[in-house]
């Protein structure tokens, strides 16, 4: 095996794939990445529960495969002079790497040990912009589950219906939902949920840029395409929360405030919680403003935002988190906060009246 790249085009290759090599394996081939040499390099990471596989341009001379430690590989290629690079294994998998004056010899793995990829009979695709993909990912994404009580709830449930695709994470205290429309607008109606650990690859992959990013669902896999680069990640089974029943519609209160007012003000009172108190953030909807208010053995914090509507006095507790998280990934200069009662659902929304967003934050008890 012999082939000759430029190092930057092998460098970006390099730490794409890598994001799917674990740091320690008891199969010691899946702490480096397969390199093959055919018609194009395909660099290869795998982790047996996603593949990251990326392919680019490269003066062949001899085909071959050939497995290295991931993690030194790296570092050497960072570390190279710039300039053309040349990759040459040997049938005892003795790899030899210059570039300029640099010359490494290092071993390689046995390539035969490295486990065959997941494939899939492709059922349905669609195609959306990489950066709209990336988008709905990063606005929904914060919410998935860190518990594995509920695998299902550690991933993000993608919806298909029409000529929308809907994104939904909830973790059992908050959901997000993302809605955008898609050019496929005969594409039949399906879902499907993508774990957690390969959309936060996914959303890093995107390139900012319309360029379309293809989504094939399989019967246990997907695949998402951008570019030269594909991610394959099992699908995770299970129930998911139906979130359309789950979100209230009707509310006695609807407040209007800028959003970065609000968000500016919660992180301001926030600043003497801390999570060993697991204090909330005290918020009392008044006529025209809301009163942001923390106590705990740190001290007391208060500040106000003013509003458009009235809560009629309510309180509401919330996790300050949370409710951060969803006040970041709202985007619009002013929002929606429906209220019903103080142990009931806040759902934030758009205040423009556009639906592509929605938060829902369950309150904290609060203890007079």
């Amino acid at each position: 095996m012999k082939f000759t790249i430029e190092k930057a085009v092998l460098q970006n290759a390099v730490l794409i794939s890598a994001r799917a090599v674990p740091s320690k394996s008891p199969i010691s081939a899946l702490e480096g990445l397969m390199i093959e040499a055919g018609t194009k390099i395909t660099i290869t990471g795998y982790d047996l529960k996603k593949a990251i596989y990326t392919t680019v341009e490269s003066d062949i001379e001899e085909p071959g495969v050939m497995v290295v430690n991931a993690r030194f590989f790296t570092e050497l290629i960072r570390r190279l002079p710039d300039g053309m690079v040349t990759v040459i294994c040997d049938d005892s998998n003795n790899i030899n790497i210059r570039c300029g004056k640099s010359e490494y010899n290092i071993p390689g793995l046995d390539y035969s040990d490295y486990p065959e990829m997941p494939r899939f009979n492709e059922i349905k695709k669609i195609e959306i912009p990489q950066n709209i993909l990336a988008n709905m990912i990063s606005r929904t994404l914060f919410a998935v589950s860190k518990e594995e009580i509920r695998p299902v709830y550690t991933g993000t449930l993608f919806e298909i219906e029409d000529d929308e695709l809907t994104l939904v994470s909830v973790d059992g205290y908050r959901l997000a939902r993302r809605i955008e429309k898609i050019e496929s607008s005969r594409l039949e109606n399906c879902s499907f949920v993508v774990p957690g650990f390969a959309l936060s690859d996914i959303e890093k992959i995107c390139e900012d840029s319309d360029e379309p990013a293809a989504i094939s669902v399989g019967e246990k896999h997907i695949s998402f395409t951008m570019g030269s680069t594909v991610v394959i990640t099992r699908r995770l089974e299970g129930d998911f929360l139906n979130h359309k029943k789950s979100v209230p519609e009707n509310f006695r209160f609807i407040i209007k405030v800028n959003r970065q007012e609000i968000l500016s003000a919660i992180d301001r009172v926030s600043l003497v919680l801390s999570d060993k108190t697991g204090s909330p953030v005290r918020m009392l909807f008044e006529d025209g403003t809301i009163d942001c208010k923390c106590l705990t053995p740190v001290g007391k914090a208060e500040d106000v935002c003013l509003c458009e509507g009235s809560g009629e006095g309510i309180e509401i507790g919330f996790n300050d988190r949370y409710l951060l998280d969803a006040l970041k990934a709202a985007e619009k200069e002013e929002i929606l906060f429906c209220l019903n009662t103080p142990s009931s659902p806040c759902i934030i929304k758009a205040a423009d009246g556009t639906n592509n967003f929605t938060y829902m934050i369950l309150p904290v008890r609060l203890h007079v």
